[in-house]
């Protein structure tokens, strides 16, 4: 088995996904010296960091926090366009691997119930074929014990991507909506949101609305990555 594993591997190499250079073994998806370089956030406090900052005087968050920052330019911008629109779920797993492994050990979210990934509207999920933070769902509930509901949280209106739009433009959308059909169900729970990238934090925030009509219901969340 091993040698068909070096056989495959010579003839099918996998390559970088920042620089496209081909990996080594015991390397994934990314190369370790492009690994090396990403711009992590670093947050030491996940209470009060921008990112809970971001929702002061809109929704009240627990928790709040993301891996890496996001730039116009740059290999978090490179990862996150494939795990998007070239079909690279392997990239979801990879954030979800990494994510959890520092969160099993800090512990800083063991008191959540559920984790709940952005859904994606039906018509979008058809055209992409799957949703992004799924994968990166899957692995966060393996590491973290946590189980992870898909199906609960329903996107009922459909928009445009968000990631490359004017900030101001993002800002004020307001025409994403979501639907929980049984509130009831999230009564006195802690629930974690997860999402790929956070911006102004409008989509987070419509979901995070939908959850507080259940009766004292706690939000935190959790991102791959944060624009600054």
């Amino acid at each position: 088995m091993r040698l068909l594993k070096d056989l495959f591997y010579l003839f099918y190499p996998k390559s970088c996904v920042v620089c496209d250079e081909k990996l080594i073994e015991n390397e994934n998806v990314i190369c370790t010296i492009c690994r090396h370089d990403l711009p992590l956030t670093n947050f030491k406090d996940y209470k009060n960091n921008k990112i809970t900052q971001t929702f002061f005087g809109r929704v009240l968050i627990e928790k709040g926090y993301a891996l890496l920052l996001y730039r116009k330019k740059g290999s978090t911008l490179k990862l996150i366009h494939d795990l998007k629109y070239k079909d690279n779920e392997e990239i979801g797993v990879f954030f979800g691997n990494w994510l959890g492994e520092i969160l099993s050990e800090n512990q800083e979210f063991e008191n959540i119930d559920y984790i709940i990934p952005v859904p994606l509207h039906p018509k979008k999920l058809r055209e992409r074929g799957y949703n992004q933070v799924k994968k990166f769902g899957e692995q966060l509930s393996f590491y973290l014990k946590i189980p992870l509901l898909e199906n609960k949280l329903i996107r009922t209106s459909s928009t445009k991507t968000q990631t490359f739009k004017a900030r101001f433009e993002r800002f004020n959308n307001i025409d994403t909506k979501f639907l929980i059909e049984n509130t009831a169900y999230f009564n006195n729970k802690h629930v974690l949101i997860i999402d790929d990238v956070i911006t102004t934090g409008a989509t987070l925030e419509a979901c995070a609305t939908e959850f507080l009509k259940s009766e004292n219901c706690k939000i935190s969340i959790l991102a791959m990555a944060y624009t600054e």
